[in-house]
């Protein structure tokens, strides 16, 4: 879960602001606000679509298991961190 919270603290990230699209802060907002975080696989494709090619950001996105409120890339795309 901390992993979830905090990314991998050895690899520094980065990240194009280009890649905020309407689209996928639209999809990070209701993610964030409902906890609802079944469409992060939806979010890897909008942000891939967007011109993401970080396999960091995109494969977190689309690995199965849980993601708690406060998630590194849901944060990230809305510029939390």
């Amino acid at each position: 879960m901390l992993r979830d919270v905090f990314g991998n603290p050895f690899r520094p990230l980065a990240f194009s602001t280009e890649c905020r699209t309407e689209t996928a802060l639209a999809l990070a907002r209701g993610i964030y606000e409902s906890r609802d975080f079944g469409a992060m696989p939806i979010l890897a494709d909008a942000l891939q679509d967007a011109g993401c090619d970080n396999l960091d950001i995109l494969s977190h996105c689309r690995k199965p298991g849980e993601h708690v409120r406060g998630c590194w890339v849901v944060d990230l795309v809305l510029g939390k961190t």
